[in-house]
């Protein structure tokens, strides 16, 4: 059930067949979500952290005016809120972007790891390091990279993300994000983003299909966003 979370993170460091035993059997049964509907909600204090098996998911925050931004993407073998175990109150949502698989572990399972087990502690630890490392990369794709780039870089680093838990077919993927979804990530208007993915066309390093993305030309797609995977810790060290 967990082999999103595993590969995961065997992208890191290897997991002893202890760890991986534990991490088995901490879970709780697996439930669906259906798109649209929240995963966590802004405000709540869950007692559990919740891990997306499959299926796509937002992080986003809705302001007064009740525009929204998305501020991250979850993927297969994400722990979404894996933050709200020691935060203890979500400050934003977590909203299912597509059909979602997903399972819970106890906080209180957490923190026996954490007093049991300090080498998975730290590869958890690093799952929440790596997130805030690709916040940093949207924040700087949002403030100083074109749109263009900013694009680009968010293919090239769901290709990357996609790959690593074995949810591409060759040089394509799944990105069930609506134009409206798409505005949100970028923080731009319809008519803003068609134009950019015009643009973005003319350069044939990747096909947009229905769902899905084609990458036609990795090293071009590289060069419009400026993507370097290194801010995602895809080497296996000793943690």
């Amino acid at each position: 059930m967990i082999e999103p979370l595993l590969l995961n993170l065997e992208s890191h460091d290897v997991l002893s067949a202890a760890e991986i035993e534990l991490l088995r059997s901490i879970f709780g049964r697996e439930r669906s979500v259906a798109a649209g509907e929240d995963l966590v909600s802004e405000g709540s204090r869950p007692n559990h952290s919740t891990l997306l098996l499959d299926g796509f998911a937002a992080r986003y925050k809705v302001l007064e005016d009740g525009t929204r931004q998305i501020t991250a993407l979850q993927v297969a073998g994400d722990f979404v809120d894996l933050h709200a175990f020691p935060l203890k109150v979500m400050d934003h949502g977590i909203l299912a972007i597509s059909n979602c698989r997903v399972a819970s572990v106890d906080h209180q399972e957490l923190k026996a790891i954490t007093e049991t087990n300090p080498h998975l502690t730290r590869l958890l630890w690093l799952d929440t390091l790596v997130d805030g490392a690709v916040h940093r990369e949207w924040i700087v794709a949002m403030g100083r990279r074109s749109k263009k780039a900013h694009i680009a870089h968010l293919i090239c680093e769901l290709y990357v993300r996609l790959r690593t838990v074995h949810r591409t077919n060759g040089p394509s993927f799944q990105l069930p994000l609506t134009q409206n979804a798409m505005a949100d990530v970028l923080g731009v208007s319809l008519v803003h983003l068609n134009k950019t993915l015009q643009s973005l066309r003319k350069e044939k390093a990747f096909t947009w299909e229905g769902r899905v993305i084609t990458i036609i030309d990795w090293d071009k797609l590289q060069k419009i966003a400026g993507f370097d995977a290194g801010y995602l810790s895809l080497s296996i060290e000793a943690r």
